[in-house]
């Protein structure tokens, strides 16, 4: 009798222990994925747009959640989001490659670097009414430019009007900072605005408004440059090196998504931000698919040659403060292969 009660205890305590050993992992794999799960802030560069599509659509999609990311996205503060991002109150944020030059070298340099090209090349250029000789930039000779007033942009337009043989002081400047181009024109406030022409283009198709267009990397290839691009803080790169690789392997495959499903991509968009024209939208998405990636096979990948031109022109042309050193703001290292 002594004996079986024996059994029975040592089979109970079998049984208890390969449950409660049962029990541990499952409990330790719970607890290891809540702790995997990182939180990080992405801060726009302005209202969300199709050039942000690739991130909405990771984030609904699941892709960062797969690599164990919580994802918050943010609207740019007032100094913008190089600010926020360089202060480590955002670990990743959208910028361009023309702006951040300022913050890239110097005692003014900012603790961020582009980590990714949203978009492989410089699809920006001047619009204007169709038909009144602004289809080329010595057109604009005599013409209302809507200006923002900033050197760099008018040491572009300078460029590129006198590159067509021009005369740039015959161009009208009128500082005007024109949210809604397609009102702009139609009004005849001014003849040619510098625009996106995926999102300000596009629109203006959208409205059944002809116009003329050039982009300034077609008038001169060192204006090819990288915009927008995804930058991250320095000292967050350095820290996590392998969370900042999740975050853009997540994103990749939101752009991949956005390249093969361009009106899915849209839809996912439109939800996320129900103000956006969804006319617009869809538009915008077809013509950004080919567009993300364009000729390149790695997602995201900065050209040194390209990147390095447009700061040596700036370099040369005295429009940097510092000189800017070659490869100066700028990784490839966090891609996804």
């Amino acid at each position: 009798m002594k004996k079986k009660i024996a059994a029975v205890l040592l089979c109970a305590s079998m049984v208890f222990s390969m449950a409660a050993c049962g029990e541990k992992p499952a409990e330790k794999e719970g607890e290891t994925a809540k702790k995997e799960q990182e939180k990080i802030t992405f801060v726009l560069d302005w209202t969300p747009n199709t050039n942000h599509t690739g991130l909405y659509v990771a984030q609904d999609q699941g892709y960062f959640e797969e690599e164990g990311l919580e994802v918050e996205i943010v609207q740019p503060p007032e100094d913008g989001a190089d600010a926020l991002v360089a202060s480590g109150k955002a670990q990743f944020g959208v910028s361009f490659q023309d702006s951040m030059a300022p913050g890239v070298a110097g005692e003014n340099a900012l603790p961020t670097t582009a980590v990714a090209a949203l978009i492989q090349h410089n699809t920006s250029g001047i619009i204007s009414r169709k038909g009144e000789g602004m289809d080329t930039p010595k057109g604009m000779e005599g013409k209302k430019y809507a200006t923002w007033d900033a050197p760099v942009e008018k040491a572009m337009v300078k460029n590129v009007v006198e590159q067509d043989g021009g005369d740039f002081s015959k161009v009208e400047m009128i500082p005007s900072t024109v949210t809604d181009e397609v009102s702009a024109l139609k009004s005849n406030s001014v003849d040619a605005i510098w625009v996106f022409y995926a999102w300000a283009g596009v629109a203006t198709e959208v409205a059944g408004l002809e116009t003329d267009y050039f982009a300034f990397k077609d008038i001169n290839p060192v204006f090819d440059y990288y915009t927008p691009v995804v930058i991250a803080n320095n000292s967050f790169l350095e820290e996590k090196p392998e969370t900042a690789k999740a975050f853009l392997k997540a994103l990749k495959k939101g752009y991949e998504f956005a390249i093969e499903k361009p009106e899915e991509a849209a839809e996912i968009l439109c939800e996320a931000s129900p103000e956006l024209d969804k006319d617009l939208v869809l538009a915008s998405q077809e013509y950004l698919k080919d567009e993300y990636k364009a000729e390149v096979e790695q997602w995201g990948y900065i050209d040194p040659a390209r990147w390095n031109a447009f700061y040596q022109w700036l370099n040369e042309n005295g429009l940097s403060e510092t000189e800017i050193p070659e490869n100066a703001g700028f990784s490839n290292e966090y891609l996804p292969k």
